[in-house]
């Protein structure tokens, strides 16, 4: 496989690796945004989300989790941005699902995860909640 991630994960790649256990592993992103910007990424490999097993999502939130704690307790950030990138429109460059969780301070020039797209719809809010609806009574 040629996944620049996995690669990580099976050690064929060094990089600055922060924690590690049976099924997750955590590192320092090589372009950060913020000192201690980190990447979790699970050792199965699954390219988003949607393609990751149920019985891997809860090992991926608890090392993110215990990453935000260890971010919080050693940089003394302001808060923490956490998030996901799925498919290459939302800037996912790595095919490999990852969780990133930038350290904020107060006054960095960052903005709310909110403010990343501004693609208003001229449908209502109604309207897009029966079209998700209809869609879920037809899975």
């Amino acid at each position: 496989m040629d996944c620049f991630f996995c690669k990580i994960a099976n050690k064929e790649v060094q990089t600055a690796v922060i924690y590690e256990d049976e099924k997750t592993m955590a590192f320092l992103d090589i372009h950060p945004s913020a000192p201690g910007h980190a990447v979790v990424i699970p050792k199965f490999h699954a390219v988003t989300i949607l393609d990751l097993p149920d019985a891997e999502l809860e090992p991926l939130f608890s090392t993110v989790k215990k990453m935000a704690a260890l971010l919080k307790g050693a940089l003394a950030p302001d808060g923490i941005t956490i998030g996901m990138n799925q498919g290459r429109a939302s800037g996912q460059e790595v095919d490999h699902l990852h969780v990133h969780l930038i350290p904020r301070w107060h006054e960095d020039g960052g903005r709310a995860i909110q403010s990343v797209v501004n693609n208003k719809s001229g449908e209502s809010v109604e309207e897009v909640k029966n079209k998700i609806l209809e869609a879920q009574k037809n899975k």
